[in-house]
C-alpha cells in the first residue's frame, strides 16, 4: 500500500514543466479530451463567439518514452545538472528503498538489467530527460499535443501528460516490476527479437514451437507474439524450450532472430500472476484524464478516460505491444500535410529506429534527447 508519508512529502508534480493545451469543460473528469482535430486548432473569439483557429501540424511536437532494454550503465550522468533532476532520484530512493541514481550510473550491470531495477530506472531517466528538454528547448514541451510510451514507457508518458503524479507513478512501477519479476521467476522463459522475410509467418512459427514443447511434456506452453515493431519486426516470448525452438529452425521459418536480455516472458499468459497485484496498487493512485492524447499498447488508441487507462494498462501485461499500431495512429495524416517534431525521451534510440521502419517522413524530424552526456 502506498505510505500517506509518500502521498504527502514525496509528491513531485512534473505537470509544471507543461502548460494545459485544452480547456477544461462541463460535465464528468472522464469525458474524452482532447478531441484529435482539436489537437492543430487554437481558440480565438470572433465576435462574442469562441472559434478555433487551426494550427499548423509543424509546429507541434510528440514525445516517445522508451521501454526495459533501453537501459544501460552511466544513463542519467548528462542530466543532473538540469533543474529537478537530482531530486526525482532523491525521491526515487525514498519510494525505492535504494541508491537508483548510483545504480543508473555505476552499475553494476546485472542488478540494472534486473526487471525490478530497470524499470524503475528507464521511468525515471526517462522523465529526467523532459527536464533537459524542458531547459534547453521548452517550446518542444509547451508545443507538445501526443505521447505514447513503450511498455513501462507508458507510465511516463502519463506522468508527463498529468494523468498520474510522478511519485505515486513510480511506486506503481516498482510494484509492477517487482510482480512482473516474480511471475518471471515461476517459469523458464523469455524474448526473442525477430525479424522476418516476405514468407515469414509469425503465428504458424509460434504454433509450431507450442507444438515442440508439448513433445517435451509442457502441458501449457506459450508462445505467441509479445510485441509488434514495425513491418516484418515482432518480439515473441514465451516458454525458454519453445525460444530456442525458433532459434534452431530460424531458416525453415524464414526469420532472423536475436534472445533478448530479459528475464522472463512478458505481455504473454505467462505474466498472469503479476496482474492482480498490479491491478490492485492502481486502485490505491489517482489517475486523472490526461491533458494530451497518450496512446494505449493494446490497441494504439488514444485513452479514453480513467476507467479505460487503468483497464487497459492492467491488460498490457498480458498482451502485445501493438507500439507499429500506435505509430501508425499518431502519425496518420492527409497527403501533404506536415509531421510534427519526434523526440525520444530516455534512453536509446530503439524507438526512433522502429519509427524510421514504419514511417520515413514522420523520422526525418525525430530527435533523441541524451541522458549519457554531450558526448553522445
Amino acid at each position: 500500500m502506498l505510505a500517506s508519508a509518500c502521498r504527502r512529502n514525496i509528491r513531485w508534480p512534473l505537470l509544471s514543466l507543461t502548460r494545459r493545451l485544452t480547456t477544461s469543460q462541463s460535465g464528468s473528469p472522464d469525458q474524452t479530451q482532447p478531441l484529435p482535430d482539436e489537437a492543430f486548432t487554437e481558440p480565438a473569439e470572433v465576435e462574442g463567439q469562441i472559434q478555433r483557429r487551426w494550427k499548423d501540424p509543424g509546429d507541434r511536437s510528440v514525445f516517445l518514452f522508451p521501454g526495459q532494454g533501453s537501459q544501460s550503465v552511466g544513463m542519467g550522468r548528462g542530466l543532473l545538472k538540469y533543474p529537478n533532476v537530482k531530486n526525482m532520484f532523491s525521491v526515487a530512493q525514498k519510494i525505492l528503498g535504494y541508491d537508483l541514481l548510483t545504480l543508473c550510473l555505476e552499475g553494476p550491470e546485472e542488478e540494472l538489467m534486473k526487471t525490478v531495477h530497470c524499470q524503475p530506472a528507464v521511468f525515471v531517466t526517462s522523465l529526467a530527460a523532459v527536464e533537459r528538454l524542458s531547459f534547453e528547448n521548452p517550446k518542444a514541451i509547451e508545443t507538445c499535443v501526443a505521447a505514447a510510451g513503450f511498455s513501462v514507457g507508458e507510465f511516463a508518458a502519463l506522468v508527463f501528460s498529468g494523468a498520474m503524479d510522478f511519485a505515486e507513478a513510480l511506486y506503481v512501477v516498482k510494484v509492477r516490476a517487482e510482480a512482473m519479476q516474480e511471475a518471471s521467476e515461476l517459469v523458464p522463459s523469455g524474448m526473442l527479437s525477430v525479424v522476418g522475410k516476405r514468407q515469414a509467418n509469425y503465428n504458424y512459427a509460434c504454433l509450431q514451437a507450442r507444438e515442440h514443447c508439448k513433445s517435451l511434456g509442457i502441458t501449457e506452453p506459450v508462445c505467441s507474439v509479445a510485441s509488434y515493431l514495425f513491418p516484418d519486426g515482432r518480439v515473441i516470448a514465451g516458454h525458454k524450450e519453445a525460444l530456442e525452438f525458433i532459434q534452431q529452425n530460424s531458416r525453415k521459418l524464414f526469420m532472423r532472430t536475436k534472445l533478448l536480455p530479459v528475464s522472463g516472458a512478458f505481455h504473454t499468459e505467462l505474466m498472469a500472476p503479476a496482474v492482480e497485484p498490479f491491478r490492485d496498487v492502481l486502485k490505491k493512485v489517482e489517475v486523472r484524464r490526461p491533458e494530451i492524447s497518450v496512446h494505449s499498447n493494446i490497441d494504439g488508441k488514444r485513452y479514453m478516460n480513467t476507467s479505460h487507462m487503468c483497464r487497459q494498462l492492467v491488460k498490457q501485461l498480458v498482451s502485445p505491444v501493438k507500439w507499429e499500431q500506435s505509430l501508425h495512429e499518431i502519425y496518420e495524416r492527409a497527403q501533404g500535410e506536415k509531421f510534427p517534431e519526434t523526440y525520444e525521451v530516455g534512453p536509446g534510440k530503439q524507438l526512433g529506429v522502429t519509427l524510421q521502419k514504419c514511417n520515413l517522413k514522420a523520422f526525418r524530424r525525430y530527435t533523441q534527447v541524451p541522458v549519457f552526456g554531450y558526448e553522445d
